[in-house]
């Protein structure tokens, strides 16, 4: 139940006073250069003008610049008119030249950078292509084993084409790299005429790499990550480009390469990480920010100093905003838009509360009154639930309404709190007769504790038979006994659950019996109802013919393969498993169906 209402109206001059505070708001603002729209449309254009490569980065900046300003300007000409005593919902932002030459100016520099790409990937494309057919003529060439020395010059120079054309997708070219190196390889293995050029070839490689290991050695010590992993890709564009060494020291000169590249790499990918978290714990905060003023109800206030009050905690939330960085580009001015938008949306509703709170007191009136009645009507109800909930429902429609006159405050509340009082103490007085229901169960409940806890002893000498009886008799009068006190409930249960698994374990009560007698259950629910009972059947049928097909399958399965390695042992204990299991379920089946066909 809500406390009484005290809201003070406000004089005239005090309501003027509120107003011009509303009007003019705090705002939020992101710290950005002090350019104009003209002088951001001038950049532009210059970049679309420029054969250079499109940056996107700069597109970007320019974008979140000029469009900061458009937004200012909006705001300010928003709030100008609604200060001027217009809607703020008729508000409609002015055409803008230079917006408009602003925009065809990004579309013309989307359609210049999808060019760029689009030869940047014909390129690329080409380049795969040639490349993949030096790779196919190294092959050819090596596949000739008594001609090999013959084609060596040709090798050469499929070689030095190789390494000066371009570059491809970086999806290719990893693959397209070891395929290569893989060719090469191959080609020298089986080159073994000339094996004193070629071990001067593998000399003089090994020494390139070497000189590459020991940059890649120091740069492992660079401070700056950035320029040690850009410096490190450079070596490995080397490193491809280099021809295989002795297979001696194949394997050791790129693990100490690739090891020092490792840690690069490692180096590398903490720094961004780092980064990102950073971005992610801004993201955070300032979502949370959003999260919470989301989750203010902006209808709740019903009094002047309500309002003052919430307008404390959105102006501190502005003062927090301040203080948080960035997030990622993705998403922070999405997020600052957000802010804005819940910020705006505050302060708008605040001027209009200030604006018709004289005439919505009146309508408040009236709306309460009518909830007084609905409760009267209520307060000698007997049906306990439904009229709780009802009477709960109109207590939180109550607190949505807003203040009434302060003559009428005191009246129509104690009105409302005197119906709901009368029924409350008329369900306090019936409950009474439910406790008593519920320490009658709870001595049952109790009871069958005891009675199992007896069956679980080793001095039982109850038959097996006559234990299972008992016990499921036990089972059935807990579930039809009704409920308990609260604070006794979950130690009972617990105390029921633990002796119920004991006897199961003790009494070898297995699960498959327990499934034949929820079905026989069930069963007998759907009693003599024949179509039904032949339905369940032919599902049944059904899922029996393809246990059945599923067992033929694995028996056959069995017969086909060769267990002698220790793999195929493990899967021949696979199979004989999952073929029992089936076998079981099949049986399962049969008796369900040999039950249901009885009562047909």
């Amino acid at each position: 139940m809500e406390m009484p209402e005290s809201a003070q109206a406000l004089n005239p001059v005090d309501l003027e006073g509120a107003a011009a505070a509303v009007a003019a708001p705090d705002t939020v603002t992101e710290k950005e250069p002090a350019l104009s729209k003209e002088s951001l449309l001038d950049s532009l254009t210059a970049m679309c003008a420029d054969d250079a490569d499109v940056n996107s980065d700069d597109i970007a900046r320019i974008k979140q610049q000029f469009y900061s300003l458009v937004n200012e300007e909006n705001r300010a000409a928003k709030a100008a008119f609604i200060e001027a005593g217009n809607d703020p919902e008729a508000f409609a932002p002015q055409a803008d030249d230079t917006e408009t030459k602003f925009k065809d100016t990004l579309a013309a520099l989307k359609e210049k950078k999808a060019e760029q790409r689009a030869r940047i990937e014909a390129e690329l494309a080409r380049n795969l292509e040639r490349k993949q057919q030096i790779i196919a003529e190294i092959e050819t060439l090596g596949a000739d084993t008594d001609n090999v020395n013959r084609h060596y010059q040709r090798f050469k120079e499929l070689q030095a084409e190789f390494n000066a054309t371009g570059e491809v997708d970086q999806q290719h070219a990893t693959a397209l790299w070891k395929n290569y190196q893989d060719t090469v390889e191959k080609f020298y293995d089986q080159w073994k005429v000339n094996k004193e050029l070629r071990d001067y070839d593998f000399k003089k490689n090994l020494a390139e790499k070497q000189l590459l290991l020991a940059e890649a050695t120091g740069l492992v010590a660079e401070q700056d990550v950035i320029t040690a992993f850009k410096r490190l890709q450079e070596l490995h564009d080397k490193w491809r480009n280099i021809g295989p060494v002795a297979k001696e020291v194949r394997e050791e000169i790129w693990a100490s390469f690739k090891d020092a590249s490792a840690e690069i790499n490692k180096r590398y990918q903490a720094h961004f990480e780092e980064r990102k978290k950073r971005e992610r714990e801004n993201e955070d905060a300032k979502t949370a920010i959003c999260e919470r003023i989301a989750a203010l109800d902006f209808s709740a206030p019903n009094s002047y100093n309500a309002w003052d009050e919430m307008t404390k905690t959105i102006l501190a939330a502005q003062e927090e905003w301040k203080t948080i960085g960035f997030a990622s580009r993705k998403v922070n001015n999405e997020l600052f838009a957000r802010f804005r938008g819940l910020c705006d949306d505050f302060f708008a509703r605040k001027a209009e509360y200030f604006k018709r709170s004289k005439e919505d007191m009146n309508e408040n009136l009236s709306k309460k009154i009518a909830i007084c009645e609905e409760a009267e009507k209520l307060q000698d109800s007997s049906e306990w639930k439904k009229t709780t909930d009802a009477l709960l429902a109109l207590q939180e429609k109550w607190k949505t309404i807003g203040s009434v006159p302060r003559k009428n405050s005191d009246e129509v509340w104690n009105r409302f709190r005197a119906a709901c009082n009368t029924f409350f103490d008329r369900k306090k007085k019936a409950s009474t007769d439910i406790r008593h229901t519920e320490q009658a169960n709870l001595k049952t409940k109790k009871e069958i504790v005891a009675r199992l806890l007896q069956l679980n002893t080793p001095e039982c000498d109850t038959p097996r038979e006559d234990a299972i009886k008992e016990l499921q008799q036990l089972r059935a009068t807990w579930q039809a006994t009704g409920h308990v006190p609260m604070k006794a409930k979950e130690k009972l249960n617990e105390e029921y659950r633990k002796v119920v698994g004991e006897l199961f374990e003790k009494l070898d009560v297995h699960e498959n019996r327990a499934r034949m007698n929820a079905f026989e259950a069930s069963v007998e629910e759907i009693g003599d109802d024949k179509a039904k009972l032949r339905k369940e059947r032919d599902r049944l049928t059904r899922a029996y013919e393809q246990r059945k097909n599923d067992l033929q399958t694995y028996e056959n399965n069995l017969g086909f393969f060769n267990f002698k390695s220790k793999s195929g042992d493990t899967m021949l204990r696979d199979l004989e498993r999952k073929t029992q299991r089936l076998r079981d379920e099949l049986a399962e089946l049969s008796r369900k169906i040999e039950l249901i066909s009885a009562k047909l």
